[in-house]
């Protein structure tokens, strides 16, 4: 679905990646207390909760008359891209570490592109392909450590095959999607979406044999102001500006640019949390706002 507005699809998956970062921040300064888990279920459950009286404000209601079809694909994009996508994601880092977030964060926009261009026929001109690649080139070349420290190579194949499907099911939730968002309205689909990742992840929590410590993380943490205000930027304000900005350029594009917010991590941690700026993630910052260019305008 196009809009009248030039460019406001591109602009909102931009506007995506720079909340998601802040979001991030916040999260970091919670003092990685909480469980990825428990803090997983905690913002997705704040994010349904606030996006009720949102339907309600804007004159929408949760069930709508239409195709049960509409409500299975968006419930199994949330199954796939929240509940299984964002649980495999954690495992990766797990594995990983911080030091090679990187390549999994890079993955993302490949399958993408690749799905989209499969299943919705959508392609990227030379120019747009090329800044997509310096995207994913400053991503890299900002995150990745030389040597993993402490990271045995067993852990960094399990992180990396992790990573790699999580990127996966993460792009195969957005594909899924995507066709809907010219029916639907975002709000709508951004609810019913977290639904399905919601039952996905109760399901998981369930299963799991270390549950009760992983909840007990979230009700003993001190910092619930950066918890909150984390989860109300990360998964109730940038949901919905991701999907908007989804309906309103190609998937592949906003996934390109959506890839950004490693890059803007960098700038809120330099600004908030004073973390040092050196010569490699320079580089990586202006390397992806060429590539950002690149993909929006042309």
């Amino acid at each position: 679905m196009s809009s009248s507005t030039p460019f406001l699809g591109e602009a909102l998956s931009l506007l995506t990646a720079a909340i998601w970062a802040f979001a991030v921040i916040l999260f970091k300064k919670s003092g990685e207390t909480v469980h990825p888990l428990a803090l997983n279920l905690f913002k997705n459950l704040l994010a349904i909760g606030l996006l009720l009286p949102t339907l309600w404000f804007s004159g929408q209601t949760l069930l709508l008359q239409t195709s049960a079809n509409a409500y299975i694909i968006l419930f199994l994009s949330g199954a796939i891209g929240i509940g299984i996508g964002d649980t495999l994601f954690f495992k990766s880092l797990n594995e990983l570490g911080a030091g090679l977030t990187g390549i999994v964060v890079c993955m993302y926009s490949p399958f993408i592109i690749v799905f989209s261009y499969v299943l919705l026929n959508e392609s990227l001109t030379n120019l747009q392909l090329m800044g997509a690649l310096l995207i994913i080139i400053a991503v890299l070349t900002s995150t990745i450590q030389r040597k993993p420290e402490n990271v045995a190579k067993k852990n960094v194949i399990h992180g990396v095959t992790y990573g790699i499907l999580a990127s996966a099911a993460m792009a195969v939730g957005v594909v899924i999607m995507k066709p809907l968002l010219d029916t639907y309205s975002v709000i709508w689909v951004a609810e019913i979406r977290l639904l399905g990742g919601m039952v996905t992840l109760l399901l998981i929590l369930l299963c799991h044999p270390r549950r009760r410590g992983i909840m007990n993380s979230l009700l003993k943490t001190h910092h619930w102001h950066y918890v909150m205000g984390g989860s109300f930027f990360g998964a109730y304000l940038a949901m919905i500006v991701w999907i908007a900005g989804i309906k309103y350029t190609q998937a592949s594009i906003a996934s390109a640019l959506n890839e950004t917010s490693t890059i803007f991590i960098f700038i809120f941690a330099g600004l908030i949390l004073k973390e040092p700026m050196n010569l490699r993630r320079t580089i990586g910052i202006v390397l992806a706002f060429i590539g950002a260019f690149l993909v929006m305008f042309f």
